[in-house]
């Protein structure tokens, strides 16, 4: 240096800086290195910025005034600079030489003004709104300046006058300017032109957030005072970052995976090339085409796989790595210089220590010092809380990826891979395993920030207390494969907890969906049992892993005080010479305690790697399954003129299974109508699946040309409103709309329902009736406007009248499709004769095919089983259609004349009876077709619409559903006392006055070693040795004692006594819900009070509470002791406490609301998605993949809206919270200082060695009051649910009925109304009936007449609104619901199995033996089926019966019912999707098995009730009529029009 400065001016002279008590550094060191250090920094960043701010540019901002003074100023500090250069110069001319530095110094600070200067037009057009690199520079620029500015005056004030007048002016004017840029460099310039933040209506404030703002997090005080005023709402929240979106970050994800998937492919076939080498044979797959030499495809894939390894599968984790690693690794970054700043605080203590022992030291020092550590402190806190929010926003990020790759994935994916995963499965991938990976994401930088950490703290350690640190190390060494093997075990026993929680959803979940049948056949106390004994098995494995966790937390907690008791016990006794004072004691705790975070947090962050691993295994492998090819049906086919073709067809539903359909040839000509019959299961159905490529193609070709609608069997309805589901993303055209709703038949339907066409439908379409939903479904595929539609019986569901209606003017060759190309798989005979072709399928083939003429001729199985039906002849077809045209004045207002329209199901046999003349009526109505005007006349009035739509509109349309009730607000205490009620009130006191015992024992070890250092100074060390170890070990190991009996009691005892008992009432008080709950209930968010909330107060309750009682004790006690030895401190404590308090009520108020708003809104997610996988195979007909995609990923962003600022929050939270901690350390550091006379070091040390701790804990203590607030939630909400309003007592004791009641079976209804709901209209009204044991009573009427209802009342579904029911002489209103219930049997409208055994859906109870269910099974014709399986009675269903068909299901409910086999039975549409074969058994099984029974149906097809004993027709809730069948058709009323238009009389 002396070179640069001349020999006249020292760099360094101590005494002059630090042995006095006015310190100042000399000129030469201000010159150079003060003034260069600015300089280094900005040359050193420039390029690296430069190189950014070219990648990205955000547009260029407008000068502004802000700008230009900038820049301005920029150009007066060069001038500034320079001159003093050019004074330099100046100098030399006039002959005083001046040493090199004043030449090189104002040299490189001009070059680097302009460099700033020059960065400052440069940000300007890269669209910077706000700089951290000339921040810094200004900062670190101020601060060098500080020195020089002090000593000149200093210098000025000693020698009574200025030397060198001019260099003093430049240097006030540079420090000026110096302070005007940083000040103006706080402010923000405005946004860049054309940015999205000009466009958003609320954007996020981070994207324009200055500098300082984004350091310290301030941009997010805004919505933390809102927050605090009132609850935030959904339209507070600012719109998600689009670089967050899941536009940007799936396809990322996606790209990255394609990416792999290609590569894996590629891999095989070079590898499969290896093997073998000729090329394959051609596959084309047509047998024998190829000459019989060469081997079949088949063959081939055999040899290439016995002989290949396993292949390499496409690695999810690199492409996740791909795709995220660059963001995360700048997280990484700020971890390592963290890691790094965090040792510096030790090395200050003892440097404090020392600096207390010295007596006539400057007071600077001690001060210097104090400040020093509090900014290595502050620093340390804005890094990491940068370094967490990097990492978060990836976790954020890869959630938001994997959802939507999931849900990408889900509608491609093949039926046997959906077989695989059930849908609760696949919601999980979805929740838990999307969460696992966030999770994982936050912590990933341990891995390897942990063993640095630990090194470092070894190498300080060593340097402190020498080789007695190795025994320390064997502690924490032996305690690692401890903790590690708990670490297993936890999650050994994790993993079957899921199962059972899986299990346990999944029960739920079925019986949510089949809640009805439970009540109808009243076995809810049987599947209550079956969930409450899973439940027991989760909570014995949640006992198992809360005796873990409680060794673990004690091995944690005790751990550093271990290692410090055999460290220092060792250190003593190993050298005489050894003494431990308050320096070596105090550093060696406080790096202890650096250590125990990353000793603690390695196994976590290990285990949470598996469990990730595990989850990346399971995603893994669902997006790796097979997709659906979409090439399997060639739609592009415009060569022929058949619009489908299938040659050779060979399918099946799994690659592994037998195929379902054989030898498939189906031609099916432009604009014909084919119809497809058969029996039960023999692969209708399926071959409309193989017609929409839903099927694996073994062989053939499939092509369909144009566009395709389908309606399935089993209508699939979306939770929006009805308008929505019928236009399914079509633009809405009135005329068009109204000629479907018109012929579907749906514009009567509309005016029973709430808001018409814009009611809210259900999920599932729950408050649809089943007719309804077919009909919707329907109008769906009308409205669609395709050129292909396939048609999954669509008439069976709804009644002989509409049906009729709906092929006249739909289907058939008169409808509204004529023209389009029809695929009808029916039931129906009597429609057959008015089909272009008819194709009869057995056993997966097809058996003849041909129009109806011509398989008449051919005399095959189809004749023969038209013949059996044709027993009686028909009416002429002329004579319905006139009647049709008598009641077309009624037509558009009421549908289909008041009276017909019987409920939604089925056309069968009725018109079974009459096809040989329908043939006759046919031709004989070619002249001159009737039917062709009167469907013509209701061709779309636009005009008669137009009003009726007027006439709705003022209604406001009820929502069914009503939305979430979030709690807002603080959570009262109610509810914590509720759960303090739950544990056990006494217990909870007791649980508190534990942890305060154990903090005590804990205070007094330190207490105790700081006594024990000052041994040091009295040298007396050797004297009581012994005693000092020993004291000091009993209190540590009476601590960790303490702290395990309070984990077991906590968390093992009286919180699972707490988890059990909740859960048990929700269940109890869900099951015990009227239907209508269940009705404007979400299946959805039921699910989730029972996965999410139960599953926070099994786990997360227990852990925040122990959390917030230790740090809330261990705060106190930093407290306490820094009072206790400086009393001046209590001054401090005051407002830090208050600022503490004002953070914490802000955050609290905050980010609990946004925690709600976030899991309120993560629901749709999920139930969007449940919804969009069991209709994947319509969305895909109707190829609106896109707009769903588009669907989910919007509900994803909506929620990742309300989860970032969430995030935000707590590092909001974090920066003022560890602030408080620092000015914690701070002023117990200056108070050390300032009474250092009268402290001894044992004491200095012990208070701020605890003050450099409370930071974690006071963080933590926010942190966990809110975990809590949030978690606590969940035990009010579960309590909502287990005080839900109940039905009627299952059993009332006093007024049970006598065990064989109904002995006769005799019914009245007295006065008898009802209404759905309150405020709602009577459906029935003064209903007066009484019926004879063993009569047998068909009950018809249309649509919303309420036939349904009647059988509701008699089970107590509905309860009355007046009037009552008696069946033998018993009210059933006053008896229990379950002796009322399993009393009565129903055959109800659609058959719900429950997945289990056969045996179990037919006998929960398990109550009759193995002969009487066989019995059952042989009457409701199910034998040959059962028997064929090798489980027999065993047999698995799936999910809703999935593997039966509907109409297997159906019989199964009939073998339920014969089981039960009591006296009163009502059918309620039993026979909805039976081929008349079956119907026929059916019926003729109840007219024998009940014959002595009281029977009530509820007839579609009228001459099922012909030959019962009487019939009630009833309309719009009353009794029109009520006779014998005969009587009805003579007096000529309403039923005689009803049988006419059936067919079953003139």
């Amino acid at each position: 240096m002396e070179r640069v400065c001349g020999p006249e001016l020292p760099f360094w002279v101590a005494n002059q800086t630090l042995h006095t008590d006015r310190p100042d550094l000399p000129e030469c060191f201000q010159l150079s290195v003060l003034s260069w250090l600015p300089c280094i920094y900005l040359w050193a960043v420039c390029p690296i910025y430069l190189f950014y701010l070219k990648r990205n540019n955000r547009g260029y901002i407008m000068m502004s005034i802000m700008n230009r003074f900038k820049t301005v100023f920029g150009f007066l500090l060069w001038i500034v600079c320079w001159t003093d250069l050019f004074y330099t110069f100046h100098e030399l001319r006039q002959g005083l030489t001046q040493p090199p530095i004043y030449f090189v110094t104002p040299l490189v600070l001009g070059m680097t003004m302009l460099l700033a200067t020059f960065l400052i037009q440069f940000e300007r057009l890269r669209g910077v709104q706000s700089s951290g690199v000339l921040f810094i520079f200004w900062f670190l620029s101020v601060l060098c300046a500080i020195v020089p500015f002090r000593s000149k005056i200093l210098q000025a004030s000693n020698q009574n006058e200025v030397t060198d007048k001019l260099r003093f002016t430049t240097f006030y004017f540079y420090f000026g300017l110096v302070v005007c840029e940083l000040i103006l460099c706080c402010f923000n310039e405005k946004p860049p032109l054309f940015s999205n933040i000009v466009t958003d209506p609320n954007p996020c404030p981070e994207s324009t957030a200055g500098f300082l703002s984004s350091v310290t997090f301030w941009w997010f005080t805004r919505m933390a005072i809102k927050g605090y005023k009132m609850p935030l709402q959904v339209k507070d929240l600012w719109s998600l970052n689009q670089r967050d979106s899941s536009k940007v970050m799936v396809p990322k994800l996606l790209k990255e995976w394609e990416k792999e998937q290609a590569k894996a492919k590629s891999e095989q076939n070079l590898s499969s090339q290896a093997v073998y080498s000729k090329p394959p044979p051609s596959t084309t797959n047509h047998i024998g085409g190829a000459g019989g030499g060469e081997s079949s495809p088949e063959e081939v894939e055999v040899l290439l796989s016995n002989q290949k390894s396993a292949p390499r599968k496409p690695s999810f984790l690199r492409a996740l790595i791909k795709a995220f690693g660059p963001y995360f690794l700048i997280g990484s970054a700020f971890k390592l210089l963290q890691d790094m700043i965090t040792f510096v605080n030790p090395q200050l203590l003892r440097m404090l220590i020392s600096f207390t022992k010295q007596k006539n030291v400057p007071d600077w020092w001690g001060y210097s010092l104090a400040f020093l550590m509090f900014f290595t402190a502050v620093l340390q806190t804005l890094i990491l809380h940068h370094h967490f929010q990097y990492c978060f926003v990836t976790g954020m990020n890869v959630r938001t990826a994997v959802i939507g790759a999931i849900y990408r994935k889900a509608l491609v994916i093949t039926n046997a891979a959906k077989r695989s995963s059930t849908v609760g499965e696949v919601v999980n991938l979805m929740s838990v395993d999307a969460q696992r990976f966030m999770d994982l994401t936050t912590f990933l930088n341990m891995l390897w920030s942990a063993p640095l950490q630990i090194m470092l703290a070894l190498y300080f350690l060593w340097q402190n207390l020498g080789p007695s640190v190795l025994a320390g190390v064997a502690v924490m060494i032996m305690l690692i494969p401890f903790n590690a093997v708990i670490a297993m075990k936890t999650r050994a026993y994790q993993v079957e907890q899921m199962q059972y929680k899986d299990s346990r959803i999944k029960l739920m979940n079925e019986i949510l969906n089949g809640i009805k049948v439970l009540k109808l056949y009243a076995w809810e106390n049987s599947f209550k049992d079956k969930v409450l004994a899973i439940r027991q098995k989760e909570l014995n494995v949640l006992r198992k892993t809360a005796y873990l966790g409680a060794l673990s937390t004690m091995a944690w907690t005790s751990a550093p005080f271990l290692v410090a008791l055999t460290t220092f016990a060792v250190y003593v006794t190993v050298d005489e010479n050894n003494v431990l004072d308050a320096e070596k004691a105090f550093v060696s705790l406080s790096l202890f305690n650096i250590l125990r975070f990353p000793l603690n947090m390695l196994p976590q962050v290990i285990s949470s790697i598996v469990q990730a691993s595990v989850s990346l295994k399971r995603i893994q492998s669902f997006l790796s399954h097979d997709e659906l090819d979409p090439h399997s049906v060639d739609r592009k086919n415009t060569a022929t003129d058949f619009s489908v073709a299938v040659v050779n067809g060979k399918f099946t539903w799994a690659k592994e299974d037998p195929p379902a359909l054989h030898n498939i040839n189906v031609i099916v000509p432009q604009g014909s109508l084919l119809a497809v019959v058969g029996h039960v299961g023999c692969g209708k159905s399926s071959l409309i699946s193989a017609l929409l490529g839903e099927m694996e193609k073994l062989e053939g070709e499939v092509s369909v040309r144009g566009s395709v609608a389908c309606v399935p069997q089993q209508a699939w309805i979306q939770n929006a409103t009805l308008r929505e589901n019928i236009l399914f993303g079509r633009p809405y055209n009135e005329q068009k709309y109204c000629c479907v709703l018109d012929a579907c038949a749906l514009t009567p339907d509309l005016e029973v329902l709430p808001g018409g066409d814009m009611t809210e439908i259900g999920e599932k379409g729950i408050n649809l009736s089943g007719g309804q939903r077919q009909r919707v479904s329907l109008a769906r595929a009308l409205y669609s406007d395709a050129d292909v539609y396939l048609l999954d019986d669509p008439l069976s569901a709804v009644d002989a009248h509409v049906s009729k209606h709906i092929f006249d003017n739909l289907i058939g060759p008169e409808g509204v499709l004529k023209g389009k190309t029809r695929i009808l798989v029916t039931h129906g005979i009597s429609f057959l004769p008015q089909v272009d072709n008819i194709m009869v399928m057995v056993e997966g083939r097809v058996s003849e095919m041909g129009s109806y003429q011509e398989l008449l001729k051919q005399n095959g199985a189809f004749a023969e089983f038209l013949r059996n039906y044709a027993l009686e002849d028909i009416i002429e077809e002329d004579e319905a259609t006139e009647a049709l045209m008598e009641d077309e004045s009624l037509f558009p207002d009421d549908a289909l004349s008041n009276h017909t329209d019987m409920v939604d199901n089925e056309p069968g046999i009725n018109e079974a009876k009459r096809n040989f003349i329908r043939q006759i009526s046919i031709i004989s109505a070619e002249g001159d077709n009737p039917r062709c005007r009167s469907v013509r006349r209701h061709g779309c009035s636009q005009r008669k619409h137009s009003e009726s739509q007027e006439k709705k509109k003022p209604q406001e349309t009820e929502k069914l559903i009503q939305a979430e009730a979030t709690e807002t607000g603080r959570v009262k205490m109610k509810v914590y006392l509720e759960y303090a009620k739950a544990v056990g009130p006494l217990l909870s006191v007791f649980i508190c006055f534990l942890y305060g015992c154990q903090n005590a024992a804990a205070i007094g070890a330190n207490i105790w070693l700081s006594q024990w250092t000052n041994d040091a100074s009295k040298n007396q060390t050797q004297e009581n040795v012994h005693m000092r170890v020993g004291v000091y070990a009993a209190l540590g190991i009476a601590q960790g004692v303490l702290l395990l009996v309070n984990c077991l009691l906590c968390r093992a005892y009286s919180m699972l006594r707490a988890a059990k008992l909740t859960h048990r009432n929700m269940l109890q008080g869900v099951l015990r819900a009227p239907q209508a709950f269940f009705e404007s209930t979400p299946t959805g968010r039921l699910l989730n009070r029972f996965s999410k909330d139960v599953d926070a107060i099994d786990s997360h309750i227990p852990e925040n509470i122990d959390i917030w009682m230790r740090t809330f004790w261990y705060t106190l006690n930093v407290l306490l002791i820094c009072s206790a030895l400086t009393p001046m401190f209590l001054i401090v404590i005051a407002p830090l406490m208050v600022f503490y308090w004002w953070v914490q009520r802000f955050y609290v108020a905050t980010s609990r609301q946004l925690k709600r708003l976030e899991s309120v809104s993560r629901s749709p997610i999920y139930s969007h998605f449940s919804e969009t996988v069991t209709g994947a195979s319509v969305i895909r007909a109707y190829g609106r993949q896109s707009a769903f995609v588009l669907m989910s990923d919007m509900k994803v962003d909506e929620n990742q809206k309300s989860y970032y600022p969430g995030i935000v929050s707590n590092r909001w939270l974090g920066v003022r919270i560890e602030f408080i901690g620092n000015c914690i350390v701070l002023f117990a550091a200056m108070f050390a200082v300032t009474g250092k006379e009268n402290l001894n070091p044992g004491l200095v040390g012990l208070s701020v060695s605890y003050a450099l701790q409370v930071t974690m804990s006071l963080n933590w203590m926010v942190r966990m009051t809110s975990d809590l607030e949030n978690n606590i939630v969940a035990v009010e909400r579960v309590k909502e649910y287990s005080e839900t309003k109940t039905e009627a007592p299952w059993e009332v004791e006093d007024k049970k009925p006598p065990p064989e009641w109904p002995m006769m079976g005799n019914v009245e209804f007295h006065d008898y109304s009802v209404r759905y709901r309150e405020g709602l209209d009577l459906v029935l009204k003064k209903l007066t009936l009484s019926v004879k044991g063993g009569e047998k009573i068909g009950i018809v009427g249309r649509t919303g007449a309420g036939k349904s209802s009647m059988t509701l009342c008699l089970f107590r579904l509905l309860e009355a609104a007046a009037g009552e029911i008696t069946i033998d002489e018993v009210k059933i209103s006053e008896i229990g619901l379950h002796d009322l219930r399993s009393k009565l049997t129903i055959i109800p409208q659609e058959p719900v199995l429950f997945s289990g055994t056969l045996r179990m859906n037919l006998d929960p109870f398990e109550k009759y033996s193995d002969e009487e269910v066989w019995k059952a099974v042989e009457h409701s014709h199910l034998h040959k089926f059962v028997s064929n399986q090798p489980a027999k009675l065993e047999l698995e269903c799936s999910e809703g019966g999935e593997n039966l068909s509907v109409g297997q299901r159906q019989l199964v409910c009939l073998a339920r019912a014969l089981l039960r086999k009591t006296r009163i039975l009502i059918l309620d549409e039993a026979t909805a999707a039976i081929d008349l074969e079956t119907d026929d058994l059916i019926q003729s099984t109840i007219r024998t098995q009940f014959e002595d029974c009281t029977v009530f149906t509820i007839a579609h097809r009228l001459n099922t009730i012909m030959d019962y004993t009487r019939v009630l027709v009833l309309d719009k809730g009353q009794i029109a009529e009520f006779d014998t069948p005969a009587n009805l058709i003579s007096q000529r009323g309403i039923f005689y029009g009803m049988a006419k238009d059936a067919g079953l009389t003139q």
